[in-house]
C-alpha cells in the first residue's frame, strides 16, 4: 500500500462507515436491526451504538462457528493486524485448503456486521468484540491461548528479564522494552524456536504439551522441578502470580503449528438423512396426521364447550385440568399442553374474563369451524410457525423456581420461531421422502449459531429443534419424519428467506467445491405481507386438500350396541352420535357404545324416541340391531314418568306404587323425601340433586318447568368475548423493510452532513468546537435574505419548543413574517423554522458549499 493510501485509512470505526456506500449501510443495518432502534443522527453516533456491549453481544451470538472463530483469532493477533497473519492463526503452517476458500467469506461477514474494519493491512476488531473475545485471566479464550509475552512480562523486573534472554541464548539488552522484544521475536522465529526447542528435556517438552491447547495456566511449587525450572530459565513458562505460571501465546502458537484453535470448522456439518421414504408415502402419512391433529383441536374444545378449567390464581392451567384434559384426549400430559397451547397461539382458547375466570373457546372457534379442513390446518400450523409460546418448557422452572404451567406466563421462547424455520428449511435441503438425523441437525444449529448453543444437548436451541421435530409430526407438517409437499409450501408462508442449502454441503453427496461454500449465519425470517402470507399458505393447502380423507355419512351399527366408524365423520353425523352415544375407542376407526346414560342424553337433549330410530335407520350401513331399538324404547318409555320441579324440589308421578318404592329405598335417605299427595313427593335437595340422585338410583326422570312441560337438557356452548391470539415475543428489534432503510439511511447521511461540514469561520462563531453558531437577530435574517438569492446552503443552530438544540444543514427558499422555508438536509425535506428560534447561522466553507 503507497502512502498516499496510508494516510486515507480510517482512523475510527466512524470513519469506516463514513466511506461506505449506501449499499453496505443497508447490509449492516439489515444485519442488525438494533442498530436503527431509534435511527441515529449521524455516522458518528451509529459508530458509537454498533461498540456497545449489547449490540456486540448480539451480532457475536448470531455468527457461524467459523466466522466467530475468525473474530476470536483476530482478538488474539497483534493489532493491526495484516490479512495474511489473520489467514495464517486460522489455516496454519499447512495452510489449511478449506479454511483458505472460507476465509474471504467469513472475513466479509464480520466486515459487513461492522464487527471488523480497517483495509486488509490494519484489520482492526471493534474494541468492544476485542474485549470479550481476547483471553484473560477472568475469562478465558475459546482459542486456549494465553497472554503475549509483553502481557505476561509487564510486572517482571528487568534484571529477571535480562536472565531469562541469557539462558535462551540471547544478547542482553539495555532495557526491558527491547529484552521483551527481543524475546518475542525468538518465539516468532520458527527456525530459532525449533533449534531450542530441540535442547529441551522431553519432561520438559510433556509439560508443554499439556499447556498448548489451554488452559494455557498451571501451577508450580517454590522449589520447582527440574523439567520446569528449564522452562521457566528461558521464559518459555512465565510467573503470573505466586504458584502460577503461564505458557505464552507465541510459544504456544509455536508449538500448534501457527494455529489459534485447535478444531478450525470452516465448513458446515452436514445433516444426515436417518431413513427415505417415497414423497407419497410421507404426504399421505401427514395428511392423515394433519387431520388428527384438527379432530383433536375438536375434541379438546368440544371438552371445554360449556366452560373450561378454571384460570389459576398466577395464570394458567393446574396440573390436576392438565391431567385431566390429557385423559379425555388419550394423550401423554406434554402432548395435551402441546395442543392446549397450539388452539390458544391460534385464538381458538381464551380465558373468558369473568369473576370466577375459566378457559373456554373463542367466537373465531365457531368461525374456524366453519372453514374447509385444509383452511383450518393451514391457520394452525401457520400459528405455530410463528408462535413464540414454548410448550415444551412446561412442567420446567423460571428464574424464581415457580413451576411453569400451561396458558400461564413465562412460556415465551423468542429463538422459537427462527429455530422451527431453520430446521424445516434443513429439512427441505434433504432428498424429498428424506428424514434427519436428530444429532446432526443439533450440530448444525450449533454451528450456525455458535455462541448461542452449546457443546451438550441440553441447551434450549437443542431443546427447541428436537421439540420442533416431534411438534411438526403431530400437526403433519412432516411424515414419518420428512418434510411433505405441503410442508414445503408453508415453509414460505413463515419465511421468504432462501434456502441457504442451495451453496453448502447439506448431505453425503455433496461435491461443492470449498470456495462454493457460504460461511454467513442463516439469515433470520423476513416479514412478508399478509397478502404474500395468505398465498403461500393457500399453496400449502392446496396440496394437503386432495390427501384429507372426505367425511362419511354412515356408520355401522352392531349387535353388542356399538357402532363403528370406519373414518371421520361429517360434523352433524359426529355431534349427534357425540350425544346419543360415548367413545369407546379411537384410531383409524371409532368404536362408540349405546348405554342407558347416552340414550338418556340424548332425550334430555329433546329427541324423542322415534326421531333416534330415524336417525339410525338413515346412517347406517347395516340393519339397525335388535338390541340397540329395544333399549332406546325401554329408556324412552321410563324418561319423564317421573317428573321433578322446585318446591324446594318435588317429585311428581301418576303410579303412586313407584312412589312408594322410592320412599322404601335407602339410598333416597339423603334426598329427605315426604309425601305430600299420592302422586306427589317433596324434598329438601334442589331439582339438580334431585335429579341426579334419582338417576343413581336407577330411574329414568325428566325436569319440568313451572308449567310442566319437559325441560329440554341441551348443553349450552359457552363463548369467550372477542379474543385476539397472543402476540410473539420478537428476538430483538425486527428486520427493517427497504422502504425504513432507505429513509433511515437518508436520515444518517443528512445528519453526518450537519455535524461534518466545515463552516466560514465568523466573529460570532469563529469554529466548531461542538457548539452551535450565534449570531445576532440582525445578522441571521441578514444572512438568510442572502442565501435565498444565491442559493447557498447555511449552517445553522436550532432549538425546538421543547429546548431541545440540534444544528441543521439548511438551504433557504424564502424568509417572510418571521419564518424561514428551507430545505433541510438534516430531515430530508422542506421545512419551515421561527426565526426567533435559529441561535445563529454560519456559511459553509467554499469547498463544501
Amino acid at each position: 500500500m503507497s502512502s498516499d493510501e496510508k494516510q486515507v485509512a480510517p482512523r475510527s470505526l466512524a470513519e469506516a462507515l463514513r466511506a461506505k456506500d449506501d449499499g453496505s449501510l443497508a447490509a449492516l443495518l439489515r444485519a442488525r436491526p438494533d442498530l436503527i432502534t431509534p435511527v441515529p443522527t449521524d455516522l458518528t453516533q451509529l459508530a458509537t451504538r454498533a461498540g456497545t456491549r449489547a449490540s456486540v453481544v448480539r451480532a457475536l451470538e448470531r455468527l457461524d462457528r467459523f466466522t466467530l472463530q475468525t473474530a476470536e483469532a483476530l482478538a488474539v493477533a497483534p493489532e493491526p493486524a495484516d490479512r495474511e497473519t489473520l489467514l495464517a492463526l486460522l489455516a496454519g503452517d499447512e495452510n489449511d485448503p478449506a479454511v483458505v476458500g472460507a476465509f474471504p467469506h467469513a472475513l466479509a461477514a464480520l466486515r459487513e456486521q461492522a464487527l471488523v474494519w480497517g483495509p486488509d493491512d490494519r484489520l482492526r476488531l471493534v474494541r468492544t468484540a476485542r474485549e470479550l473475545l481476547a483471553p484473560s485471566p477472568q475469562h478465558p479464550s475459546p482459542t486456549g491461548l494465553g497472554p503475549t509475552v509483553a502481557e505476561a512480562t509487564s510486572g517482571m523486573s528487568p534484571g529477571r528479564i535480562q536472565e531469562i534472554l541469557t539462558a535462551a541464548g540471547l544478547p542482553t539488552t539495555h532495557d526491558a522494552v527491547s529484552a521483551v522484544a527481543s524475546l518475542t521475536g525468538l518465539f516468532t522465529d520458527r527456525a530459532r524456536m525449533a533449534e531450542l526447542l530441540a535442547a529441551a528435556p522431553p519432561d520438559s517438552l510433556d509439560v508443554l504439551s499439556r499447556l498448548v491447547w489451554g488452559p494455557p495456566y498451571g501451577q508450580v511449587t517454590a522449589d520447582p522441578a527440574s523439567r520446569l525450572r528449564w522452562l521457566l530459565d528461558r521464559g518459555l513458562l512465565l510467573p503470573t502470580a505466586p504458584g502460577t505460571v503461564v505458557l505464552p501465546r507465541e510459544v504456544a502458537l509455536h508449538l500448534r503449528a501457527g494455529r489459534a484453535h485447535r478444531d478450525t470448522q470452516p465448513l458446515p456439518p452436514a445433516v444426515e438423512p436417518a431413513a427415505t421414504h417415497r414423497p407419497q408415502v410421507v404426504d399421505t402419512t401427514a395428511a392423515g396426521q394433519a387431520y388428527t391433529s384438527l379432530a383433536t383441536i375438536e375434541e379438546l374444545l368440544k371438552d371445554w364447550d360449556e366452560g373450561g378449567p378454571t384460570v389459576l390464581r398466577a395464570g394458567g392451567l393446574s396440573v390436576r385440568d392438565l391431567k385431566r384434559t390429557a385423559v379425555a384426549l388419550d394423550v401423554p400430559e406434554p402432548v395435551a399442553a402441546f395442543w392446549v397451547e397450539l388452539a390458544y397461539a391460534a385464538g381458538l382458547l381464551a380465558s373468558d374474563g369473568e369473576a370466577d375466570e375459566r378457559y373456554a373457546a373463542t367466537p373465531a372457534y365457531d368461525e374456524w369451524l366453519e372453514l374447509p379442513a385444509a383452511e383450518r390446518w393451514t391457520r394452525l400450523a401457520t400459528a405455530w410457525l410463528s408462535a413464540t409460546r414454548t410448550a415444551g418448557v412446561i412442567g420446567g422452572r423460571d428464574t424464581k423456581e415457580r413451576t411453569l404451567a400451561a396458558l400461564g406466563p413465562g412460556l415465551d421462547r423468542s429463538a422459537a420461531p427462527e429455530v422451527r424455520h431453520r430446521v424445516l428449511t434443513l429439512l427441505a435441503a434433504l432428498p424429498e421422502g428424506a428424514s434427519a438425523s436428530p444429532d446432526s441437525l443439533v450440530a448444525r444449529l450449533h454451528w450456525e449459531r455458535a455462541l448461542r448453543g452449546a457443546a451438550s444437548s441440553d441447551d434450549l436451541r437443542a431443546r427447541l429443534a428436537r421439540w420442533t421435530l416431534s411438534e411438526a409430526e403431530s400437526l403433519g407438517i412432516t411424515g414419518r419424519g420428512a418434510l411433505s409437499a405441503h410442508g414445503r409450501a408453508l415453509i414460505g408462508a413463515a419465511s421468504s428467506a432462501p434456502a441457504p442449502e442451495t451453496e453448502t454441503a447439506s448431505g453425503p453427496g455433496d461435491k461443492l467445491p470449498v470456495h462454493h461454500h457460504r460461511h454467513h449465519p442463516a439469515p433470520p425470517p423476513q416479514p412478508r405481507s399478509a397478502a404474500e402470507l395468505a398465498s403461500a399458505a393457500a399453496r400449502a393447502g392446496k396440496l394437503l386438500a386432495p390427501l384429507l380423507p372426505e367425511p362419511l355419512d354412515h356408520v355401522l351399527l352392531q349387535a353388542d350396541l356399538t357402532a363403528v366408524a370406519p373414518g371421520p365423520l361429517q360434523r352433524p353425523l359426529a355431534d349427534t352420535l357425540d350425544v346419543l352415544a360415548d367413545v369407546e375407542s379411537k384410531g383409524g376407526a371409532t368404536v362408540y357404545r349405546f348405554t342407558p346414560g347416552s340414550v338418556r342424553r340424548a332425550l334430555d337433549a329433546g329427541r324423542s324416541a322415534s326421531d333416534l330410530h330415524a336417525f339410525l335407520s338413515e346412517h347406517s350401513r347395516t340393519p339397525v340391531p335388535q338390541p340397540l331399538t329395544y333399549l332406546i324404547d325401554d329408556v324412552a318409555r321410563r324418561h319423564g314418568h317421573l317428573r321433578i320441579g322446585s318446591a324446594s324440589a318435588y317429585v311428581r308421578c301418576d303410579d303412586d306404587a313407584l312412589l312408594n318404592e322410592i320412599i322404601a329405598d335407602k339410598r333416597s335417605q339423603g334426598l329427605r323425601l315426604r309425601r305430600l299427595a299420592p302422586t306427589v313427593l317433596a324434598a329438601q335437595a334442589d331439582p339438580a340433586t334431585l335429579l341426579e340422585g334419582l338417576r343413581s338410583m336407577g330411574f329414568a326422570p325428566a325436569a319440568e318447568s313451572a308449567e310442566g312441560d319437559v325441560l329440554i337438557t341441551r348443553a349450552h356452548a359457552h363463548r369467550t368475548p372477542p379474543r385476539t391470539a397472543p402476540e410473539p415475543v420478537p428476538d430483538g428489534p425486527p428486520s427493517p423493510d427497504t422502504t425504513l432503510l432507505g429513509a433511515a439511511i437518508r436520515a444518517i447521511r443528512a445528519g453526518d452532513l450537519a455535524s461534518t461540514t466545515p463552516h466560514k469561520p465568523t466573529a460570532a462563531a469563529p469554529g466548531r468546537n461542538g457548539t452551535l453558531p450565534r449570531t445576532t437577530s440582525a445578522e441571521t435574517l441578514a444572512t438568510m435574505q442572502a442565501a435565498v438569492l444565491t442559493g447557498d446552503t447555511l449552517w445553522i443552530g436550532y432549538v425546538n419548543a421543547e429546548g431541545s438544540a440540534s444544528q441543521r444543514v439548511i438551504a433557504p427558499i424564502k424568509v417572510e413574517g418571521g419564518f424561514v422555508t428551507a430545505y433541510d438536509h438534516t430531515a430530508d425535506e422542506v421545512r419551515t423554522y421561527p426565526l426567533h428560534r435559529v441561535t445563529g447561522v454560519a456559511e459553509l466553507a467554499d469547498e463544501q458549499a
